[in-house]
């Protein structure tokens, strides 16, 4: 059953029409990510589902008594309620404080907030968590969200996916963060002149569909110029020769990748990036810095010794407060370290994109503030004019003679990273280069740096994008150094996760030894209950279980294959749509199969684990 209709909404922001005509659904348990270009009408798209925004023209209509929950991108607080009041709803303490759930939602989205303090002394930050935690607190037929993960750090992202994942209600999220999306979503609309093109999956398969239509449109018109050729021709000299009809061959989408190179040429650029940098980038020795300054604010690094070299892409990870930035500007050189010795190469051209915006002159035009700075720039094998990469970054037309003082702030970010790769350094220190980007200009920005030759430093909450452009991620751990994570970000959640639950595991035992029974205290390795759980199984019962857990992955692998096979046919029969209609149900029904077995060599693996 639908909870939501739409039919044939219209809607338009002054002369620029944002929806034409938009009919679309949106069904129980429904999981929509929505995407799009900034300014396209994402925002506007939800805003009329939810019904705080009547469009121009067209009929919405709600299932009767539709509980949803919206977060928009602005939150109004009483500035003097107790944030407690605000997300707790009047909630009595023992009600809130006995619910695990609540308790789970607090202590990862405000645990660092006092619930008693008034909501006008919140940060930007704190006000967003706020609002978001009050949303996921209450219970919601349909939730939507419009960029749910600013001002969040990659641990309370993921966090976030897991909870939405778990939730029943129906999901429509508005967002950038495509590694959030590929979580969370299991459709896609894409909002693009006026219409919502919709795909199945998360953020990966849309853009594998997107490809696949693209190159299923430029085989059309191919065919149609071949034909009109064809036609030209025989006009010009009557009747044609007998010829062979034209072969066409329709691959699976995953065969629009098969050949495609890596995104960079690692070794290349790493032998240019020596060149213009020597052996010498950033030696830290033994350094110690507080983020404040000298002795001032929480300590960060304590007497930690790290080396950027030439080449490297680094991807810098920590929560919120743990010294990234101040990590940044010690080795931009614009706060100095405790002790020790940070070695600066003698080549380094530096570029610091920090989090504020300045040295933007509010009366020059857009494409004179980047032209001042050079015309031209060498960024890989090609050169680019000025104008050419304000087009990639989103300034399109006109928009490169808009003034400055008129820009959004997304759009003077863009700007002001224009302009330090416009200055052509051998080394970028990047402090969320994300905000504010949507997923078109992200790709581009990605594929810029990617024939970018120098030595990268990179912090950003954005995981896709940190994978994409970091070869090797460093964290923050709150330990006073900076620690390798071969695993990245995986590494960094599993490490962050383990000394979690070490650390409740050794609060446990130390509140209250007598309470662990002497048969899981036995050889005194504290392993846990699962592995206490499984402690009694015989020797034949674990070998009955490794068969059965062998089965499921022969039947994982098998639904695979047939999951692959039914991919193909639907992109050898994208003209035939009765066709593509029953191997679309079919694809879903090995879907469901396959999450079945999927669930059920999980829990036998949970039980394997500990033996």
């Amino acid at each position: 059953m639908n909870l939501v209709n739409l039919e044939s909404v219209s809607h338009a922001f002054g002369l620029k029409p944002l929806l034409a005509d938009v009919s679309l659904g949106i069904e129980q348990g429904d999981r929509i990510g929505v995407v799009g270009r900034n300014g396209g009408g994402k925002t506007t798209l939800i805003s009329i589902i939810s019904g705080t925004l009547r469009p121009d023209s067209g009929r919405v209509t709600h299932t009767r008594n539709l509980r949803m929950g919206m977060l928009s991108q602005r939150d109004e607080f009483d500035p003097d309620m107790p944030v407690k009041d605000i997300v707790l709803a009047g909630r009595a303490e023992h009600e809130w404080a006995g619910d695990a759930a609540i308790r789970e939602i607090l202590a990862r989205l405000l645990g660092d907030v006092d619930l008693a303090s008034p909501a006008g002394a919140l940060s930007g930050g704190e006000r967003r968590r706020t609002a978001l935690a009050r949303l996921l607190i209450g219970e919601h037929d349909l939730i939507v969200l419009d960029e749910p993960t600013n001002h969040l750090d990659i641990e309370a992202i993921a966090w976030l996916a897991g909870h939405l994942s778990r939730r029943r209600s129906a999901l429509l999220v508005v967002t950038h963060d495509r590694w959030f999306l590929d979580a969370v979503a299991t459709r896609t609309w894409e909002v693009v002149d006026g219409t919502v093109e919709r795909y199945e999956g998360g953020y990966a398969a849309y853009v594998l569909a997107k490809a696949e239509r693209a190159r299923l449109a430029q085989a059309a018109e191919e065919r149609r110029q071949n034909l009109m050729r064809k036609e030209i021709a025989w006009l010009r000299r009557g009747p044609p020769a007998r010829t062979s009809k034209p072969k066409f061959r329709i691959n699976a989408a995953e065969a629009l990748i098969a050949n495609e190179p890596p995104p960079r040429e690692t070794v290349e650029l790493l032998n240019f990036a020596s060149a213009r940098l020597g052996k010498t980038v950033f030696d830290l020795e033994d350094v110690t810095l507080h983020a404040g300054g000298p002795g001032a604010g929480p300590l960060v690094l304590d007497h930690s010794t790290y080396q950027f070299g030439p080449g490297d892409r680094i991807g810098l990870i920590g929560v919120n407060g743990s010294g990234k930035s101040s990590v940044l500007r010690l080795l931009s050189g614009t706060v100095t370290e405790d002790s020790g010795r940070v070695v600066r190469g003698r080549t380094v051209r530096l570029a610091h994109l920090s989090q504020e915006l300045h040295d933007l002159d509010p009366s020059r035009r857009v494409l004179e503030t980047v032209e001042e700075v050079r015309k031209y720039v060498q960024v890989g094998k090609k050169e680019w004019s000025a104008s050419q990469l304000l087009e990639r970054l989103g300034f399109r037309g006109e928009a490169q003679w808009k003034v400055v003082g008129d820009l959004s702030g997304g759009e003077r970010r863009r700007l002001q990273l224009l302009r330090l790769i416009m200055d052509e350094p051998n080394v970028l220190l990047l402090d969320e280069p994300t905000n504010d980007l949507d997923i078109e200009t992200l790709t581009e920005l990605e594929d810029l740096l990617d024939g970018w030759a120098g030595t990268l430093v990179v912090v950003s909450h954005d995981r896709y994008f940190l994978e994409r452009v970091a070869d090797r991620c460093v964290a923050l751990l709150g330990d006073g150094r900076l620690s390798m994570l071969p695993g990245g970000v995986d590494e960094y959640l599993e490490r962050r996760a383990s000394g979690t639950a070490l650390s409740a595991r050794a609060a446990a035992s130390s509140a209250a030894p007598a309470a662990v029974p002497a048969e899981q205290r036995q050889g005194g390795d504290g392993q846990g209950a699962d592995q206490a759980a499984t402690a009694g199984l015989s020797a034949k019962e674990l070998r009955e279980l490794r068969k059965e857990l062998n089965r499921l992955e022969r039947q994982l692998d098998k639904l695979g294959e047939r999951e692959a096979a039914l991919h193909a046919d639907m992109a050898g029969a994208a003209g035939d749509f009765t066709r593509l209609a029953a191997l679309d149900a079919d694809l879903r029904e090995v879907g469901a199969q396959k999450e079945t077995v999927e669930l059920e060599w999980m829990e036998l693996a949970e039980r394997l684990e500990g033996q």
